[in-house]
């Protein structure tokens, strides 16, 4: 339900993380504050920023440094950990190898997900069975991304409390069935810059990540301070910068979330383009429901929306596997 929002909101969340787990957060002023905050960010946006998430800035700093110092290898190096059907789609995927409807991202990555044991979810999760990949340079990004995992999972999943309580809902509402053992998706993305050495412009279809809405239920997105390149569109169709604001996470909403909310709340669409000539680094957390979990609109959600279901069923990693497996060149491409 995206308006025609001109800014993204920023909110201190530090009053909800505070109350989170005491069974009467939701009459505690503070939170219903933040709550607030929340539903008309989630309603007008699907987007919002966050502050006061208690997570140290040298933390979310030294992931970005790390990121960088892996990207700046030789793509011999890069290779090493080469994206496959047979990685369980994860590892290293050169510049191009991602696209969006058919055309190539500028952009490359290392994919890695929740692990995913033989048989764990049946047939479902087969083609995303497997280890991640991590490179052995720099030695400390293995122990780092997965500390910092285990962090935005629990960030996500108190942010996820007050997004409930702005439904109307419980704060427990996406425990058990639905995320009380939450998948989840790291991307670790490099966008090269744009070089004027030449004296001519920005080519139009220069497009780092194409338009597109997440898969799951939140997105936490660390990007480097010091360069504007996440777009996000409004209703009338403006592309709306999300500049980098120190010491805080840019936040989305995915397609589960808004099935959920029968459509109360958007998943938006999003892009990236980076016109700068410096290299710029974003690590994309996703937060997403049970892999197995069968996700549909929420009763209290319907009765907020007029009392129709306007979304069907949908099982999120069928959801997640579909997505996976289109969003790369052909497969013979990506095992040459």
């Amino acid at each position: 339900m995206a308006t025609i929002f001109k800014s993204i909101p920023i909110i201190d969340i530090s009053p909800l993380l505070a109350k989170c787990g005491d069974p009467n957060m939701a009459e505690d002023q503070g939170v219903a504050e933040v709550v607030r905050q929340l539903d008309r960010a989630c309603r007008e946006a699907g987007f919002f920023y966050v502050r006061g998430h208690g997570i140290p800035d040298s933390i979310i700093k030294e992931v970005r440094n790390v990121s960088h110092r892996f990207f700046s290898l030789p793509y011999e190096e890069k290779i090493k950990l080469k994206i496959s059907p047979a990685t369980g789609y994860r590892g290293y995927q050169r510049i191009g190898k991602s696209v969006t409807k058919g055309t190539p991202d500028i952009h490359e990555a290392i994919d890695c997900y929740r692990e995913v044991k033989p048989g764990m979810f049946g047939t479902l999760s087969k083609p995303l069975e497997g280890p991640n990949q991590w490179p052995i340079i720099p030695p400390n990004l293995k122990q780092l991304m997965e500390d910092y995992i285990s962090i935005c999972k629990d960030l996500s999943r108190k942010i996820m409390q007050g997004i409930a309580l702005a439904l109307g809902a419980p704060a427990d509402e996406f425990e058990g069935e639905t995320a009380g053992d939450p998948f989840w998706a790291l991307r670790i993305i490099g966008y090269p810059g744009v070089s004027r050495s030449s004296g001519q412009s920005i080519p139009k279809n220069d497009i780092g990540c194409g338009a597109h809405t997440d898969y799951g239920l939140l997105t936490l997105v660390n990007q480097d301070d010091d360069i504007t390149a996440l777009e996000v569109r409004n209703l009338n169709g403006e592309w709306i910068s999300a500049p980098p604001v120190p010491g805080t996470f840019v936040c989305n909403i995915g397609d589960m979330l808004k099935i959920l909310s029968n459509g109360f709340y958007e998943s938006t669409l999003h892009r990236v383009i980076n016109s700068s000539p410096k290299y710029r680094v974003c690590v994309a957390y996703f937060y997403e429901t049970n892999f197995d979990a069968a996700i549909e609109p929420l009763d209290i959600c319907i009765k907020r929306t007029g009392g129709t279901k306007k979304y069907g069923r949908a099982v999120f990693g069928e959801h997640l596997v579909s997505k996976v497996q289109t969003n790369f060149a052909e497969e013979d491409e990506l095992d040459s």
